[in-house]
């Protein structure tokens, strides 16, 4: 027995833009006064883009003085940063082990997802090369609740035409390993920080579709 699809977060799974998120935020953060670090950045990864403005300007003591309209104004400028960032994104940007798998997947016949909160995973794929390597990609723009809510994996189950219980979910995150928790999916996580993942890896590079049949059939059996 085999997963019908595995679904793969973006950004830490499929490539590495984390450290660009950084620089747009830390940029932006400065501006308004505030100093952040990676260890901030940690609790950024896999949540929205005004999710994570929230945590920097409660990190700054600075909610009080940011109204609504200021807040929608520094997400815009931080994703404008971020976009002209991804133009030295390319197929070399791809983490390790992520090509393979996606290629045996699909000798497999194993359907692939990406569920990334992102709303420039489309345009992050296409730089990678890796847009028809994907049978469906969920749209963040249509999900209005973040990770760790299951949402966007929910949608990316249904736009592929399969229940979350036959699925593998794969992420870096902890709201990410929450959220496929959540719905039913076997999670896979990539990073040894992480709590909660059926499986745990301590990179993509030790991703591969033996490790995962073999972790789907040890999974399925103790949960029968």
């Amino acid at each position: 027995m085999k997963p019908q699809a595995v679904i793969f977060d973006l950004d830490g799974v499929v490539t590495d833009t984390a450290h660009l998120h950084f620089l747009a935020w830390q940029r932006i953060a400065r501006d308004i006064g505030i100093d952040i670090d990676e260890k901030i950045n940690e609790q950024l990864k896999g949540i929205s883009r005004s999710e994570s403005l929230r945590r920097i300007l409660a990190h700054g003591r600075a909610e009080a003085r940011v109204d609504e309209a200021q807040r929608l104004q520094l997400c815009e400028r931080k994703n404008a940063l971020y976009v002209e960032s991804l133009a030295q994104l390319n197929p070399d940007s791809i983490l390790p082990g992520i090509a393979g798998l996606l290629t045996a997947l699909r000798a497999q016949g194993i359907r692939t997802g990406l569920a990334s909160v992102s709303l420039n995973a489309p345009r992050i794929l296409a730089a990678l090369n890796l847009t028809a390597q994907f049978d469906f990609c969920a749209d963040a723009a249509k999900v209005a609740r973040s990770k760790p809510d299951p949402a966007i994996f929910i949608a990316a189950c249904e736009g592929l035409g399969v229940k979350p219980e036959q699925c593998i979910g794969i992420e870096d995150a902890q709201a990410g390993i929450d959220a496929i928790n959540a719905c039913g999916m076997a999670s896979v996580g990539i990073g040894e920080q992480l709590s909660g993942a059926d499986l745990r890896l301590a990179s993509t590079a030790d991703l591969s579709w033996a490790r995962l049949e073999t972790f789907w059939l040890t999974h399925h059996s103790v949960a029968v």
